[in-house]
């Protein structure tokens, strides 16, 4: 986690033009020539990366709360040997604060060889409950140089800043998902000037990131931007519980919410009065934003609609989850051990009376008199890996899909968290298996990372990552088929809709 920090605390410093008079003749791939100017980047013998690259113009001043303007083009070469600065945000599990609005950046990895013939790509979209994380803390040089792929990591606007709403605002709640929409153009100008193919893209991300690959592929506007899609730990249909017992919400909400939800920010009123407002100040009220909007131009449907009613783009899709996504939130919506003697009372508070005796007979307590490992797992369940069962079965009617669930139990933890009785396969614990993220692995844990890697390797490449209708367990030793429905209950959940 401390490289994380270190790596996306860099990314905030500014980045020069200069001259680089001897660049172009090296001939090592250093200087690359992109639609708005040359760029100049670090080149080692098995990898070139290109960071801090401006995919639209800086999202400040008027541009605050618009959808991406064209960057800029500029003169000279352009230093691109540091990465993309963090976008605005408050201090979120480890990930320093920042205070950067101009932030529309990306980077790109690429092997160091030159291409035989154009690469795919792989546009990578982070997660962090759309109000946190950078596109910099992640070190993609593990999936470009092994599986010889063009990798790009794009920021997006942020919380108040990317989904933000009010009253006359044209694009209210979707300007962050406008910003990926761009960093995919971008893609398609120049990828051939990386070695890459724009015609065949792949775009994925978790968490925040894998519900933004559903929005993607939901959106309009996101036609023939990507070829493929990977969403990981983050279905269309993810739920959370709601403000009433037995109440389970998804995490979509209508412009007309957000634009109800923005009138009057801060004590501003009107919009005038906003973009005048501090970053700093707007950062106070950053986490009311923190879900994208429908009905917009970018997002004209719910998700969970276009899902179940094929209105998507029909394109190949593997969708995944981690065994046991609640164990990172459960200490923090949990902080004290719960008593076994008080599970049934709070099962009561989450799932409604009328079915809390079914969910304590269906996972019932373990001894250990710690009951937050059995309502994490309940909650996995109904919210996170059901609704991944069911993107995969309403996705597959259209395209082929495919499945995976990383399993390992004893997976480093990454983030600053208290203790709880196990957090085993927790969320977000696979991107130790895709990224360099400086975690220590196992000599086991590194074969499950080689084995994943080249599936999403070959997925980007073919559109299928070496396994099709069966859902794949990841885990040391244990590489396999699941009968994922069974496992997570998900006829259970079925019959108490």
């Amino acid at each position: 986690m401390n490289r994380m920090v270190t790596v996306a605390s860099a990314a905030a410093t500014a980045i020069a033009l200069i001259q680089v008079p001897g660049a172009q003749a090296d001939g090592d791939g250093r200087v690359v020539s992109t639609d708005k100017g040359l760029v100049s980047g670090t080149v080692t013998s098995t990898y070139r990366t290109f960071g801090n690259i401006p995919f639209a113009a800086p999202p400040v001043g008027e541009n605050r709360w618009k959808d991406p303007q064209p960057a800029s083009a500029w003169q000279g070469v352009r230093d691109a040997t540091m990465p993309a600065p963090v976008c605005a945000q408050n201090s979120q599990l480890g990930q320093p604060p920042s205070q950067v609005e101009d932030c529309l950046y990306l980077n790109v990895v690429t092997p160091a060889k030159k291409a035989v013939k154009p690469r795919p790509v792989m546009v990578w979209i982070h997660g962090g409950a759309f109000t946190a994380g950078s596109a910099s803390s992640y070190d993609a040089r593990w999936l470009a140089t092994k599986n010889d792929v063009v990798v790009v990591t794009v920021n997006y606007r942020l919380g108040v800043f990317g989904f933000f709403g009010h009253p006359g605002l044209p694009g209210s709640g979707a300007f962050g998902l406008a910003d990926q929409q761009a960093g995919l153009r971008w893609v398609q100008r120049n990828a051939a000037a990386f070695g890459g193919n724009p015609r065949n893209v792949t775009v994925f991300g978790e968490s925040a990131g894998g519900l933004s690959v559903c929005a993607q592929l939901a959106s309009p506007r996101a036609a023939g931007l990507f070829a493929k899609a990977i969403i990981q730990s983050g279905p269309c249909g993810l739920t959370t519980p709601g403000t009433k017992p037995g109440e389970f919400v998804h995490i979509w909400r209508t412009r007309t919410d957000v634009e109800k939800q923005g009138a009057g920010t801060l004590g501003c009123p009107d919009l005038a009065c906003l973009r005048q407002q501090p970053v700093d100040k707007l950062l106070t009220v950053h986490g009311l934003f923190n879900a994208p909007a429908y009905d917009t131009a970018v997002l004209p449907v719910d998700p969970v609609v276009a899902q179940r009613t094929g209105r998507m783009h029909h394109v190949p899709t593997m969708v995944g989850s981690t065994h046991d996504e609640m164990t990172l939130f459960a200490p923090l919506i949990f902080p004290q051990p719960i008593p076994e003697s008080g599970y049934r009372a709070v099962l009561g508070q989450l799932f409604g009376e009328r079915d809390a005796d079914r969910v304590a007979a269906r996972y019932p307590v373990n001894g250990n008199n710690d009951a937050r490992d059995e309502l994490a797992t309940a909650l996995t369940d109904k919210g996170w890996s059901c609704p991944s069962q069911q993107a995969r079965r309403q996705l597959g009617r259209y395209a082929r899909v495919s499945g995976y669930e990383f399993a390992d139990q004893d997976i480093p933890m990454i983030f600053p968290l208290p203790p709880f009785p196990d957090y085993k396969a927790y969320h977000g614990s696979e991107l130790l298996m895709l990224f360099d993220l400086g975690a220590p692995l196992t000599a086991a844990q590194k074969k499950v990372s080689d084995y994943m890697i080249a599936a999403w390797g070959h997925f980007a490449r073919t559109g299928d990552p070496g396994w099709r209708s069966q859902v794949r367990s990841l885990a040391p030793g244990a590489i396999t088929g699941t009968d994922f429905a069974r496992d997570h209950q998900c006829g259970f959940w079925s019959s108490m809709l």
